[in-house]
């Protein structure tokens, strides 16, 4: 009964194509309003996986406990010296604090008062001792810098000590770095070029405030727009904006710029992926139909399913994720297969037929029956990734099953029509007559050809352990982006990387008892707690610190400070100095050049003069302030550490975080997966990137596994009750397993990994392959032979190019996941045709088989 309906379907179009064409435009057009009027597509790759999976639960737990870390946008300054890095930092933060429009939150996580005071306790007792030793004997530079923070200030530094040199109660060897540095500094300023200086690489080498790090973080919590394509795009561009001349180099990273780099690099280069994609379907639309007419009448067609299935898809699951939009060259490829099917039935019955319009009937009675059983088949495949946790795939399969429907449809009623208007002349070899031979020698063969793929089917089961699975959804962006090549470089400092653990433990005493005992693992680098910002043997610490504050006090906070000086006594600083230099160390060549250079600024344009300041006292001022207050250092407790600091920590209920980080290469698969175990042994609710890039692995896996099984129980009943036999389901079948298995095992000869992008291959692989197997098996039971040569091979190969064409062209595309998923669609496409058009006669043979 119903293998009737595309016959009548057929030719109730036919007779009255007008209409049907004037119909399926007023549902193109109302389905093209209500699309464009409720689109909507999230590109939240939160919203990929369902929520109740155990992982996400554990994610979310953490998420809810601490949200000011969810949706990060890590902003990475690199300064030519440390100072530089540290003005960038504060004037930036300050800046993007003011902007409430673009930023839900602005911190530093390495800087604030409280680091500032303290920073130094952090370091061993041995670096502190250092560090003050090192402060107390630049006294003599210092207080001069203090009470003059200018270049006459440097110049009568640099002659106290000169000045001692000359009297022996210093040596000229004391101020060997700072005078190399100066002539560095000032000589290329002298010279008109660039030129950098810092005082904190000169007087700091221990940890804390008097630590010298070029690269300073931010981290930003911006206000994302999840209606665009780069929901942070925004944000990025106000911080890009607010860091115009900070003179440091700027780097973003974090969960956002990553995931807008992703949807960039997909947009980069889509016009060229995309006009290679219809330049190619079209020019074999053609040499499958030999017809324009017949292009257009497949392409309208095409076009006006989509538009419907648009508007489906959107009724149906509310808006499109980044999965579900995959529907596009889904339908596409599928929908065109039934296009070409039919037009190239139709091709083949016009020789026989009176006219057009019995060329079409005649073909749609001829297909009926397989169009409809091809797409209920392909329908009730994705209809088995409704059950999954892949929300994702979820979604896709509802909107292509329902596609499908539509495909079939429109390809059974508004393509006869336009076909019935346009009426395209009659075509020579409808089939593939060059393969006569061939069908010949497959038939003579047949055992042979079948052993054949028996062996390949064997060494693909055996190589099926050797197939990589790579879910490290970092390895599918472009590793040349900005946010990747940042996230890298932080990736080396294991202090930074992002791929750490994050425990949500009921307490503090429980949240210490955890960090001890991770702490012991092999695979672990640390574990931190809140009370690791307590610093430990703080009594000998401070007592360094308040002995180098009483001797430095007054040296650091004069009492006057000098006003700044005019260009004259700038010019006298420099000349004095010069000569003071040429006089105590006339045997010392670096102090000579020094003097040299510095008669080479008094004698320059007051332009350069400016300059060195603009050189020497910005750094400074940065350098005295820190040095004031690490000397305020006070006792530490966890009563005293800052609200925002403990926040980070602490959850209002009193729940507390511990954060491990992984030991080893943090961007090495293998060792996230030895840290993950190691960790989750003992934290079990662990969550962080390391599970989640495996577990979602798995969550995946699984929906595909889950849903192949339910896929082909669902079509194997389908086509039994079809059939009304077990040989022919696996006749049809047996063809699109072994093509899934050929194609596994080509990628891992080749070395292809599967991935998050690429594995949406498969579906297709499941779709085309079974539409394909059941056109020739329902072609043989009724009555056909030589297969491999028939119009019914021309559409199928044809269908495949068409296909493999459109999806190759993704190759070509900038994104690293995107081209590996073109990759894969070739191989599989490749596959599947080759079982089609091989294995499946050879499968059959030549025996008939009534209707």
């Amino acid at each position: 009964m119903f293998q009737g309906l595309v016959p009548s379907a057929v030719a109730a179009s036919v007779r009255r194509p007008v209409a049907v064409i004037i119909a399926a435009l007023l549902l193109c057009l109302g389905a093209g309003w209500f699309a464009a009027s409720h689109f909507d597509m999230t590109t939240d790759t939160a919203e990929l996986i369902a929520p109740g999976v155990d992982w996400r639960r554990d994610e979310a737990r953490i998420d809810a406990a601490f949200p000011q870390n969810r949706d990060l946008t890590v902003v990475v300054i690199d300064g030519a010296t440390p100072e530089a890095a540290e003005r960038a930092a504060a004037t930036l933060s300050a800046r993007l604090v003011r902007d409430k429009a673009h930023f839900r939150s602005v911190r530093r996580p390495d800087a604030g008062e409280f680091f500032a005071r303290n920073g130094l306790l952090f370091g061993t007792p041995a670096e502190v001792a250092d560090t003050t030793a090192q402060l107390i004997a630049a006294q003599p530079f210092l207080g001069p810098l203090a009470a003059d923070p200018s270049v006459r200030g440097v110049m009568t530094s640099l002659s106290t000590v000169l000045t001692g040199v000359d009297n022996g109660s210093a040596k000229l060897g004391d101020i060997a770095k700072p005078i190399a540095a100066l002539d560095d500094g000032l000589g290329k300023v002298a010279a008109g070029k660039p030129a950098q200086f810092s005082w904190i690489a000169l007087f700091g080498t221990g940890k804390g405030a008097l630590a010298a790090p070029k690269r300073r973080i931010v981290l930003v919590q911006p206000v994302l727009d999840y209606s665009a394509l780069m929901p942070g795009e925004a944000a990025s561009d106000a911080i890009r904006h607010a860091a115009t001349g900070l003179g440091a180099t700027i780097r973003l990273t974090g969960e956002v710029p990553l995931a807008d780099e992703e949807f960039a690099s997909l947009a980069d280069g889509a016009w060229i992926v995309g006009l290679v994609m219809i330049g190619s379907m079209l020019l074999i639309l053609w040499l499958a139909t030999r017809s324009a007419r017949i292009v257009a009448a497949i392409t309208l067609t095409t076009v006006a399913g989509l538009v419907v299935t648009a508007a489906l898809g959107l009724a149906l699951v509310g808006r499109f994720n980044l999965i579900s939009v995959a529907f596009i060259p889904l339908f596409v490829g599928l929908g065109i297969d039934f296009g070409i099917q039919l037009s190239v039935r139709f091709r083949a019955e016009q020789g026989a037929a009176a006219d057009v319009g019995e060329a079409l009937r005649r073909a749609g009675h001829g297909l009926g029956g397989s169009l409809l059983v091809a797409a209920s088949a392909v329908a009730l495949g994705f209809v088995a990734f409704l059950p999954t946790d892949y929300i994702g795939v979820s979604e896709l399969g509802i909107i292509a099953s329902v596609g499908m429907i539509v495909a079939l449809g429109l390809s059974v009623t508004l393509m006869p029509a336009l076909l019935a208007v346009l009426r395209p002349g009659q075509a020579g070899d409808t089939g593939l007559t060059g393969l006569t031979a061939a069908d010949g020698w497959l038939t003579r063969h047949r055992k042979a050809v079948l052993w054949a793929f028996a062996a390949w089917m064997a060494v693909s089961i055996a190589l099926l352990p050797w197939v990589q699975f790579d879910f490290n959804p970092y390895h599918l962006r472009n590793p040349n982006g900005e946010a990747m090549r940042t996230l890298a470089d932080l990736m080396r400092d294991p202090d930074r990387t992002p791929n750490t653990l994050n425990i949500l433990a009921a307490n503090e005493a429980e949240a210490g008892r955890l960090a001890t005992r991770l702490a012991r693992l092999p695979q672990v680098a640390q574990a931190v707690t809140v009370a690791d910002f307590v610093p430990a043997e703080q009594p000998g610490k401070l007592a360094a610190i308040a002995d180098a504050r009483d001797l430095l006090d007054l040296t650091l906070n004069p009492f006057d400070v000098a006003p700044a000086p005019t260009d004259a006594e700038t010019i006298a600083a420099l000349t004095r100095t010069a000569a003071q230099l040429r006089s105590v160390a006339s045997n010392d060549a670096p102090a000579i050049r020094l003097a040299g250079t510095l008669e080479a600024l008094a004698r320059g344009p007051v332009e350069r003069r400016t300059a060195a300041t603009a050189l020497l006292v910005p750094p400074l001022e940065v350098l005295l302030g820190q040095t004031r207050e690490l000397l305020l250092a006070a006792p530490v407790s966890r009563a005293t550490l800052p609200a925002d600091l403990v926040r980070d920590w602490i959850t209002p209920s009193g729940a507390a975080r511990v954060q491990v980080f992984p030991s080893g290469d943090s961007n090495d698969n293998a060792t996230l997966a030895r840290f993950t175990a190691a960790v989750q042994a003992v934290a079990p609710h662990a969550s962080g990137p390391p599970v989640s890039i495996q577990a979602a692995a798995g969550t995946i896996g699984r929906a595909f596994v889950e849903a192949g099984v339910y896929a082909l129980i669902a079509i194997g009943g389908l086509l039994f009750l079809v059939l009304r036999s077990v040989r022919e389901v696996a006749f049809t079948l047996a063809p699109v397993v072994l093509s899934g298995f050929l194609t596994l095992a080509t990628c891992v000869v080749i070395g292809q990994p599967i991935n998050f992008a690429n594995i949406i291959a498969f579906p297709l692989l499941f779709g085309v392959g079974v539409a394909f197997h059941i056109y020739f098996v329902m072609a043989w039971r009724g009555g056909a032979t030589g297969l491999l040569h028939s119009s019914l091979a021309r559409a199928v190969l044809f269908s495949a190019l068409a296909t493999g064409a459109a999806f190759g062209s993704l190759w070509l595309s900038n994104h690293p996941g995107t081209a590996s998923m073109g990759k894969i669609l070739m191989i599989s496409l490749a596959w599947t045709l080759v079982c089609a058009l091989v294995f499946e006669p050879a499968l059959l043979g030549s025996q008939k088989r009534k209707s």
